[in-house]
């Protein structure tokens, strides 16, 4: 395939802003080269050009930032007609909106048009990659996967497992879950870019023996991720208590049947106790920090900065459809808000990270996507610093590139997106 450069401001981490100084690296000429759908490199304008194969394509991006392509830590594609749904809190929003949609799903061309939408609005936002809740049909699984694979994006899925405390319509048993979980892993993880998640949904909608299958799912299955909730709401952790009182806390009931680990991921983390936090550290576990869906569902505010303390290692969520909205942008907006109001200053190096590099580790896919570094895959975003009067005014008197980060995640959404590119191939293109 002929080279591609591209050309313009370039962003990127070499590694947490918060450890390094020098984590961000920025090139205000810049020259992105992909080759085979890979970095081939990615150095100043002035470095390269010279240099570059004469049959390479060099493209323009005036006024642009180029930025790893963003990463969604926590979002439930059946969800996308239920997102901006009125009042209510965790337990009632499941009952009302999340049951009722999620059943339609069990329908393969209603599945798949949703996923395709939904994948869509992905890309149309900026998101790449994504670690995302199917349904308890495994139809919707096989949709989203096939949907996901036809546009050559690196995402994580799992078919829910969920066998009490839910609707009968959508429960199974630990022995279709286990079956079901097994045929779907065998037939989609690894399969170019896709990958999967053992996938309870929280631990009150599934009994001791379904949590003993997600855990030897895991073991069983090395390189599978495990995808679920914890600590959301009070009620709910109340609720946990009662239902697993042999248990110490909410992160117990997961630890004890093994769920926990690098490749962990657990949605929301509002109402830890420092036990719990200690555990997750320990296993190198990961909390999706969700603050749309926190705001908009009443949940709580994240600690963000005891996660820095103690050392858990922390993704960005969107988490639609609780979540309002499917920008990373909007989401690292409300993240700054959510942590003024903890009174902690989150920096516009630490926002970013967490959407680009910082997501990737979360995800422990930080070896193959996340920054520029040779040999990576090519996904990327392009930024319009014009996108709207307004970010155009902000951004020309800005004094450094952290300025314009910080503008543009406060005043930014879709239409900041002009380009979404996945696998160096262009997958949306703003109209």
């Amino acid at each position: 395939m002929t080279p591609v450069a591209h050309r313009g401001e370039i962003v990127h981490f070499l590694d947490d802003p918060r450890n390094d100084d020098h984590a961000l690296e920025y090139i205000q000429d810049g020259i992105l080269l992909i080759e085979e759908g890979h970095v081939a490199a990615c150095q100043s304008a002035t470095t390269l050009l010279g240099a570059l194969p004469q049959s390479t394509t060099v493209i323009e991006h005036t006024d642009c930032l180029i930025v790893p392509g963003f990463i969604d830590t926590h979002v439930h594609f059946p969800q996308v007609d239920v997102i901006a749904s009125h009042g209510a809190q965790l337990l009632e929003w499941l009952e009302t909106y999340t049951f009722p949609a999620e059943r339609k799903l069990g329908d393969r061309a209603h599945a798949t048009e949703v996923a395709e939408f939904f994948l869509d609005e992905l890309l149309r936002n900026g998101t790449t990659t994504a670690l995302v809740f199917g349904t308890s049909d495994p139809v919707s699984v096989d949709s989203f996967f096939e949907c996901a694979r036809a546009r050559s994006l690196r995402m994580i899925c799992g078919k829910v497992m969920m066998d009490r405390n839910a609707p009968d319509y959508l429960c199974d048993t630990p022995e279709t879950s286990r079956n079901q979980s097994q045929d779907l892993i065998d037939r989609w993880h690894g399969v170019d870019r896709l990958g999967y998640a053992v996938t309870p949904r929280f631990a009150p909608t599934s009994t001791p023996d379904q949590l003993a299958v997600a855990g030897d799912l895991l073991r069983t299955n090395p390189g599978v991720h495990l995808h679920t909730h914890t600590s959301e709401n009070r009620d709910e952790c109340k609720w946990v208590q009662s239902l697993f009182p042999e248990r110490s806390n909410y992160i117990d009931v997961y630890d004890h049947y093994g769920l926990l680990g690098k490749r962990s991921v657990l949605a929301h983390g509002i109402h830890l106790c420092q036990t719990e936090w200690k555990r997750l550290a320990q296993t190198n576990s990961t909390i999706a920090f969700c603050p749309t869906s926190n705001l908009f569902i009443g949940s709580g505010l994240f600690d963000l900065k005891k996660a820095e303390e103690i050392g858990v290692t922390v993704g960005i969520g969107t988490d639609v459809g609780g979540g309002d909205s499917y920008s990373i942008l909007r989401t690292l907006n409300e993240a700054y808000k959510v942590q003024q109001l903890r009174g902690y200053n989150l920096g516009a190096k630490t926002m970013l990270y967490l959407a680009t590099l910082g997501g990737a580790k979360s995800l422990n896919l930080e070896s193959c996507i996340g920054n520029f570094d040779k040999g990576k895959e090519a996904d990327f975003v392009i930024l319009d610093k014009n996108a709207t009067s307004l970010i155009s005014r902000r951004t020309r008197v800005s004094q450094s590139i952290e300025e314009t980060l910080f503008a543009l995640a406060m005043l930014g959404d879709d239409r900041l997106i002009k380009s979404t590119y996945a696998l160096g191939k262009l997958a949306h293109a703003r109209t």
